[in-house]
């Protein structure tokens, strides 16, 4: 009997994989506990049209990421906090008051996908690094002034 295999299969295969396997073993177990399908001209067919579709799906998605990767590195954030009087800031910058300036420019980042570089605590120009997936990272550059 021959199977497509849509799982992994410890000792057997790997997904996307076409194998003989004897009757019980495909019937009773790999088909049974959904790790494979019987391999009939259909269901392969329809494996590599779904493969097909995710790997064009895939490929929107990371020029969708290297679009904004640009977009991220060509503007400067401006974000205002309040001067102690000493000069230094109030409370420090972290990656939630980056993400929320990048709401106001139209952005929505999750703050957790924003790396800084340790506590921002004086005003300057700073740099940020923003995982965008896909191993596609962008330098987020910010100023930070005081009100």
């Amino acid at each position: 009997m021959k199977v497509l295999l849509i799982k992994d299969v410890k000792g057997l295969g790997k997904a996307g994989e076409i194998k003989e396997v004897k009757d019980g073993y495909g019937k009773n177990f790999l088909v049974a506990k959904g790790f494979a399908k019987v391999a009939t001209d259909d269901v392969v067919a329809e494996w590599q049209a779904d493969q097909k579709r995710k790997a064009e799906e895939e490929a929107a998605e990371i020029a969708r990421l290297e679009a904004l990767k640009k977009k991220l590195e060509n503007i400067t954030l401006v974000i205002a906090k309040k001067l102690g009087a000493n000069g230094s800031l109030f409370g420090a910058i972290t990656n939630h008051d980056v993400a929320d300036a990048l709401k106001a420019e139209g952005i929505e980042i999750d703050k957790k996908l924003i790396h800084l570089d340790g506590a921002i605590k004086a005003t300057g120009v700073y740099e940020a690094d923003v995982k965008l997936g896909h191993g596609i990272h962008a330098k987020l550059k910010f100023e930070v002034v005081g009100e």
